[in-house]
Formats: structure tokens, sequence, C-alpha cells
């Protein structure tokens, strides 16, 4: 199994096939990929003594059934605008909710999706601006047919948003806006920014750069980061941590709470937050252990509050940085 990733992973670049498909808006999200062929987390190793520590190495796949493969056409340490590596911060990257595709930059600096037995999609040379590397995140839509490019720094720039079966950029949402990731089906965006009065607001839009709701909704939503956004476009998930756990749904429409239940979670840190189903929201909560940080993600029924462990695994020793699937 272990030679047939390899294999998959090192294959030529080639074009993803036109016939690709990705979900229409609204539609409901592939979520069947969570087996032995997909992606759990992408990682980099970790190099230097306590206090400085740097990326090295190759980006590695980690898959469902516990084997490793090798992103060697991938860059790894960031380079700034000039090419020169930025030792102490790693390249960008990005795995799909589904587990089947990866976002990266080569090694020659284009912006590429790697399908799992699909070959490589290069983006053009000017799909990205000319920025260093590390002031680029990378974030992909749970189905992975849709692409976010955010781009930081001290000179303001949009937010690109890409097809993944063209390459096309299908249009661009305010850079003064903190993406929190896309709708469950990957039709729209969702977004934070600081509103009036010191208060934080959500806006969304959709994968084409139009605002199409903005609201200010109330400090439980607002405080409990990261939120996700249902493929219907307007319900927000947050998900209260602490000693009373709860998920709490938010009408972006109506402005209102709609929903409040109670949780039951395993340990760990609330890293991701997914709508994975019309009544489902997935969480990552991860615990950073010396023994190698542990992950446990579940999946929350919206109308009962019931909680199912999903997956469990123990990620490698000594990473400098990873990036989970996701939904």
């Amino acid at each position: 199994m272990k030679a047939k990733i390899f294999a998959v992973l090192a294959a030529a670049v080639l074009a993803v096939p036109g016939g690709v498909a990705y979900a229409q808006p609204h539609a409901q999200a592939d979520h069947a990929h969570h087996g032995h062929d997909s992606v759990r987390y992408a990682a980099i190793k970790s190099c230097g003594k306590d206090g400085d520590a740097r990326p090295c190495g190759d980006w590695r796949l980690v898959m469902h059934d516990g084997s490793q493969s090798t992103l060697h056409d991938a860059q790894t340490v960031a380079l700034d605008v000039k090419g020169k590596k930025l030792a102490y911060a790693s390249a960008p990257i990005a795995v799909s909710g589904n587990g089947q595709r990866i976002a990266y930059l080569t090694k020659t600096g284009k912006l590429a999706v790697r399908t799992l037995g699909g070959g490589v999609k290069l983006f053009a040379k000017d799909a990205l601006p000319r920025v260093d590397q590390n002031n680029i995140t990378l974030r992909l839509s749970d189905d992975g047919a849709r692409l976010a490019a955010v781009i930081s720094g001290e000179k303001v720039q949009s937010t690109r948003v890409f097809d993944t079966a063209t390459g096309a950029r299908l249009g661009s949402v305010p850079g003064n806006l903190i993406m929190l990731g896309f709708s469950g089906d990957g039709g729209e965006v969702l977004t934070s920014a600081d509103g009036d009065e010191g208060v934080t607001d959500l806006a969304v839009y959709s994968d084409t750069g139009e605002q199409l709701v903005r609201g200010t909704p109330p400090q439980v939503v607002s405080s409990n980061s990261p939120q996700a956004l249902s493929a219907d476009g307007r319900t927000v998930a947050a998900v209260v941590a602490g000693s009373k756990p709860q998920l709490v749904l938010y009408d972006m429409q109506s402005d209102q709470v709609v929903d409040r239940k109670k949780l039951t979670l395993p340990a760990g840190d609330i890293d991701m937050v997914d709508w994975t189903g019309d009544t489902q929201v997935t969480v990552h909560l991860v615990q950073y252990l010396e023994s190698g940080n542990k992950m446990t993600i579940v999946q929350i029924d919206t109308e009962t509050g019931a909680v199912k462990v999903r997956d469990r695994y123990r990620m490698l020793k000594g990473m400098f940085v990873f990036a989970a699937c996701g939904g």
C-alpha cells in the first residue's frame, strides 16, 4: 500500500482532468473519503536545538492507514520575495477536508493542487502576488474544489479564490477581512472583521467575491473561533469549549441564535470546525504532547447534540508544523 501511495504522489505533473466534478452551490459535499487512501495530515520535520527550531526535509503526508509518503516537488522552507530562504518559516500547504487534494507551492514557485490518483494542476505564474512565502496561507474547501490564498503583510491584498480543477481565479475577498473558511459546499467564504464600537462582524462572500450578508453576532458566537458556515450560506456554527461545552447555531439572515446544544467533548483544544452535512458539524481537537500531538475528531449531530468520535491518532514526533485534513 505504501508503494502504491508513493507512486501516486510521485507521479509526473499532469493537468487535472476537465471532468473532475465539484459541488454546486448548496449541494451536499462528499465526505466519503476518510478511508485508508486519503490524507490525514501533512507535516514537516523540525531541526535544530530548543529555541532554534526550523523546518527541514520534505513535506510528509500521513494517510489514514498510517502509511507515509513524501511531496518531493513541494517547497518546504519559505522563500522571501527575492528567492532567499526564510530559514525559520515553512512554506504554505493545505489538505482538503476529504483528504483527496493538497495545495502547496512547488520548488519552482508555482501554486499547485495535487489530487490523489489524478496528477497535479499547476496554476498560472501570476496566480499569486510577489510576496514572502510565509505571508501566504492556503485554504481548501472540504471537497477540494475551491482554493483560497490569503495574503498577509504590511500591504493589504485581497484573498484570491480559485477553481482547483481549472486553475481559474473566480474572484477576490477584501484583504482586510479574516478568512475563517469555506461553507460546507464550498460555494461561499466566511470571514470576520472589526465592526463598529469594537465588536466583531461576520460576513459571507460568494466564491466570486460578492458580499452576500454581513452581521454582528452575539459574543457567544464571535468569541468562539473558528466558526463554520453551513452549505445553506447562512447558518454559522460555533463550539464553546471549557467546563460547559456547547454548540451554538447562529442564523446570519435573521441575526438570531437559533439553537444551542450541550456537548460532551473529549480532551483537546479546538483546532478546526467544519459543516460536514446538513445536520452534522465535525470538530478537530488537538492535544500538544511531548510524545507526539494527539488528534481527536468528533462528529456532532446538530439536531440532538450527540457526539461521535470519527477518528483518533497520534501524530509524528518532532514536527515543526502540521496541516490536518479538516472536515
